[in-house]
C-alpha cells in the first residue's frame, strides 16, 4: 500500500524540467484512482539533493511566453500532488530549494535530515516562488516568518526547519544518506492499518476545513463523517474491536 515516487535526474540535481514535470504528472495521475494505494512517499534517489528547483539552464533558452507556460505547468503538477486523496510524505534527505521546497510543501507531512538546506530562494533571481510557495509556506509556518524567509531568500537546515514548523520530523543523517526516507517509511507503516476510506475522508475534511471558518469547517466534517457510516470498513472495524483482533480493511 506504500508507493514511493523517486526523483532521479542526477546530472541536473533533480531540477524540474519540462520532461520531468510531464513524467511526474503522469505518475501522480495514475495514483489518483488506485484504491490499493494507502500512502505516497516522495523522495530523491540522488545523494545529497532533494530537488534544486526549476531547471534554469532550460529556462534560459525559453521565450518569455514559454516561461509562463512552464510555471503554470509546474504549479498544476504540484497541485495534483497536493490533491492526491491519500496521505503524502516528503522525505527530504538533501537540499530542497525553490520549486523543490514547493514540491515538499504540497505533501501532507515533511521529514528531513538535520544536515539538509531548504528555502524559497527565488527573490535572488528577481522573481517570486511561482508554484505555490507564496501560499503554502505562510499556511505552514505563519505569515510573518514566511515573508521573512521569502524576502531574504534565506535557507534553513533541518533543525531550524523543525523549530519553525516547516517539517514534522528531523533525523540525523545516516551512512547511506536515506535517514529521512527511512523515517518516512516508518510513518507510512503507521498509516497502513487504519481504515483507507476514513484516511481519505479525513484528509479531505482537514484540507477543506482549513480554508473556511470554524462553523463551515464543522459542517464539512459532518458531511465527511457521514461518508464513513455506510462503509464495509466501518462494520469490519467495529467487529474487529468487539472480537479483539486487528481489522482487515479492504477500502470499501
Amino acid at each position: 500500500g506504500i508507493v514511493v515516487l523517486g526523483l532521479n535526474r542526477s546530472h541536473a540535481k533533480n531540477a524540474l524540467s519540462k520532461n520531468l514535470l510531464k513524467m511526474m504528472s503522469k505518475a501522480v495521475d495514475a495514483l489518483k484512482s488506485d484504491k490499493k494505494v494507502r500512502t505516497v512517499i516522495f523522495r530523491s534517489e540522488v545523494p545529497g539533493i532533494f530537488c534544486a528547483g526549476a531547471d534554469l539552464k532550460e529556462r534560459a533558452k525559453m521565450h518569455s511566453s514559454e516561461v509562463s507556460s512552464f510555471v503554470s505547468k509546474a504549479r498544476a503538477t504540484i497541485n495534483e500532488l497536493a490533491n492526491l486523496p491519500v496521505p503524502t510524505i516528503a522525505a527530504i534527505d538533501g537540499t530542497a530549494l525553490g520549486g523543490g521546497l514547493e514540491l515538499a510543501l504540497a505533501c501532507d507531512i515533511r521529514v528531513a535530515a538535520s544536515s539538509v538546506k531548504m528555502g524559497l530562494v527565488e527573490t535572488k533571481l528577481a522573481i517570486i516562488p511561482g508554484a505555490g510557495g507564496t501560499q503554502r509556506l505562510p499556511r505552514t509556518i505563519g505569515v510573518s516568518l514566511a515573508k521573512e524567509l521569502i524576502f531574504s531568500a534565506r535557507t534553513v537546515d533541518g533543525e531550524e526547519a523543525k523549530a519553525i514548523g516547516l517539517i514534522s520530523h528531523v533525523v540525523e543523517q545516516n551512512a547511506t544518506g536515506d535517514a529521512a526516507y527511512r523515517r518516512a517509511l516508518a510513518l507510512a507503516r503507521e498509516f497502513l492499518p487504519q481504515g483507507p476510506v476514513a484516511m481519505r475522508v479525513a484528509k479531505l475534511a482537514i484540507n477543506q476545513g482549513m480554508e473556511v471558518d470554524l462553523v463551515t469547517g464543522l459542517a464539512i466534517e459532518e458531511a465527511c463523517y457521514a461518508q464513513t457510516i455506510p462503509t464495509k470498513d466501518r462494520i469490519e472495524g467495529l467487529l474487529a474491536f468487539k472480537e479483539k483482533r486487528p481489522p482487515r480493511y479492504k477500502g470499501e
